[in-house]
């Protein structure tokens, strides 16, 4: 639990969460409970190392492709989806693919797609992008690594690509969009920005959740992140990026436990971790579709051990859907 350092903006943040909840459980169809919460409409507008050497190339020229990009994905309010994508997860019948299907069967998520922009990190995936989905980007990942194949967890390469994730994610905080990040592996049910409390500054998933507090440290997982653009947030991923060098050949995540409560006091950013009632997880698999949001395939390795589980996943919800009346 954070201390008092910054105890007056963790209050405030976390009133205004409880009274999202509130809402919530008021409120006639949404994300947890069917209901149309007022926070954002369906297009997401606001009412109201050594050993790491990844430094993804991105130009700082205001008009470059990235800011026409994000400008033509973003919503009203300036949020932009993403997401990760190498030419393994890329092609035909992988894992982007199952990605794109699940916005189009799930409950009011196919509007979202037209914000959803799909970062390749190798020119097969941006091939294979452009045929499938109209908003791709190509990141220069730099050092002439080949990064085309899947990547063993914990690998360098595995790490390259996570921290230049969390560097391009920062580039966009500085261009003045917030984004919500869900990586590949995950499928989605329900618009999950419905579930972002309006008072935090960063929402992060975590692999298992206890309904404690919400803003307590918890083994936290960067493959669902929530980030509002402005400078509390911006001064929080630099922050984070820059302690990646105390902890060698560790991921994201890791450091990010390690740092988030320092960075958020010093920066009075909220940080909030989201339940997996909501946000499923394979480490703690909580299968409610009446709740759930997005299902993760994390906490297991293996490309075609993660299209298995979400395959089967799709599965059932498309089952729960057809015998549901108020989801046709």
């Amino acid at each position: 639990m954070f201390t008092t350092a910054n105890v007056s903006r963790f209050i405030l943040a976390a009133a205004i969460a409880t009274a999202c909840g509130v809402l919530l459980l008021l409120s006639p169809s949404s994300c947890p409970t069917r209901s149309e919460l007022a926070l954002r409409d369906i297009n997401g507008s606001t009412q109201d190392h050594p050993g790491i050497t990844a430094a993804a190339v991105i130009s700082t020229t205001p008009g470059d492709e990235l800011a026409v990009l994000l400008r033509s994905a973003a919503m009203e309010d300036n949020t932009v989806i993403m997401t990760f994508t190498n030419e393994a997860m890329a092609t035909a019948g992988s894992l982007l693919d199952l990605f794109l299907e699940s916005f189009r069967v799930g409950d009011k998520t196919e509007p979202l797609l037209k914000h959803l922009v799909v970062v390749a990190m190798d020119s097969k995936a941006l091939e294979q992008c452009k045929l499938v989905h109209p908003l791709c980007y190509r990141l220069d990942m730099g050092g002439g690594t080949n990064f085309t194949a899947e990547k063993a967890f914990m690998s360098k390469e595995y790490l390259d690509i996570m921290w230049a994730r969390n560097k391009f994610q920062t580039r966009v905080l500085e261009l003045g969009y917030g984004f919500l990040f869900s990586d590949v592996d995950i499928v989605w049910f329900r618009n999950p920005l419905l579930q972002v409390p309006v008072g935090a500054d960063i929402t992060i998933s975590c692999d298992k959740y206890y309904g404690e507090d919400p803003y307590g440290p918890k083994d936290a997982n960067g493959g669902f992140l929530y980030a509002k653009p402005n400078n509390r947030t911006i001064s929080f991923f630099k922050g984070w990026y820059e302690a990646r060098t105390k902890y060698p050949r560790r991921h994201d995540q890791y450091v990010f436990s390690k740092v988030a409560q320092d960075l958020s006091m010093k920066h009075g950013t909220a940080v909030l971790f989201v339940d997996t009632a909501y946000f499923g997880s394979h480490c703690q698999p909580k299968k409610d579709f009446w709740r759930l949001c997005t299902f993760h395939a994390n906490c297991l390795k293996g490309l075609t051990n993660k299209l298995e589980l979400l395959h089967n996943i799709m599965g059932e919800w498309k089952q729960f859907r057809n015998n549901t009346s108020i989801l046709r």
